[in-house]
């Protein structure tokens, strides 16, 4: 039987640094379920904020949001949601795997938006669990954009087979453009965004989780290719979905290739030697 979702509604969110402190201090596997409950909040744009984003990223200020900025407007209602007591797992050992952003109206004129986050579609991995972090967006008119994020908790272990994903037949890319992604891009990103993971602040920080090197941001190498592929996807009434292979280490080149512009089609971000980054396809909905 499906259980019906309970939701919280909220004046505000709740403060990243306090966040930051609670995720600091859950280290273990509480439980092996979601919580049933999500939360709602009524979040105005800054515009301050917005400018920096859109240099930051490179989206031209064209009159719409770009279309991965009600994620960064979400980020502090997400920490609330996977830092609360009843969600099980630490949030400082989350892998993100991948991110599905769809656009069903143009982003223009926008002032405010209603935001839902909830989880859902706990399934078992082969290095642990998996579970989708869901983020719908509302306007005045209805859904207006909604994004989903799988998440990977190392360690945990659930009964039941793998699923197996569904790979697309290779489409033939060409590069459309590269850039150099700076050591200080992920302090850069989070003085914008409020993602102050360690593994993207410095070497020392990385160092604590694993890494040899502080990586980017997942959703910083697909902000920087979504504004690239501009030229390649409408107004609205799209996805861009992407998976992330190999973490982005900095200082490094990345290279963005691409299939030709067409209602559907494919790109992937790599370095040098063929190193595959990050992977994704754009289609109508």
């Amino acid at each position: 039987m499906t259980m019906t979702r309970t939701w919280q509604d909220l004046g505000h969110t709740a403060g990243l640094s306090g966040l930051y402190a609670k995720a600091a201090t859950k280290r273990r596997i509480s439980g092996d379920s979601l919580p049933r409950h999500g939360l709602r909040c009524s979040l105005d744009v800054d515009e301050g904020n917005l400018d920096a984003y859109r240099k930051l990223c490179l989206f031209t200020h064209d009159g719409r949001l770009p279309p991965t900025y009600p994620h960064v407007m979400a980020f502090a209602l997400q920490m609330q949601l996977l830092t609360a007591k009843d969600f099980p797992f630490p949030l400082l050992g989350l892998v993100h795997l991948g991110n599905r952003i769809r656009v069903l109206r143009p982003l223009g004129g926008i002032s405010r938006l209603r935001f839902a986050v909830s989880v859902e579609n706990l399934a078992p991995h082969e290095k642990g669990a998996t579970f989708d972090l869901r983020t719908d967006a509302e306007d005045g008119l209805g859904l207006i954009w909604s994004e989903s994020s799988r998440m990977l908790c190392r360690g945990m272990k659930l009964e039941g087979e793998v699923p197996v994903a569904q790979v697309a037949e290779p489409l033939e890319m060409s590069e459309l453009t590269r850039w150099y992604a700076d050591s200080d891009i992920g302090r850069r990103y989070a003085r914008v965004c409020g993602d102050y993971n360690p593994i993207h602040l410095s070497a020392l920080s990385a160092r604590l989780f694993g890494f040899p090197q502080a990586i980017a941001h997942g959703m910083w190498s697909k902000a920087m290719a979504m504004a690239h592929l501009r030229g390649h996807l409408p107004r609205s009434g799209y996805e861009v979905a992407v998976e992330f292979h190999k973490p982005v280490r900095l200082p490094s080149e990345v290279l963005l290739d691409c299939s030709a512009e067409a209602p559907s089609g494919q790109f992937r971000l790599s370095g040098h030697g063929g190193l595959v980054h990050m992977s994704g396809e754009w289609q109508p909905v």
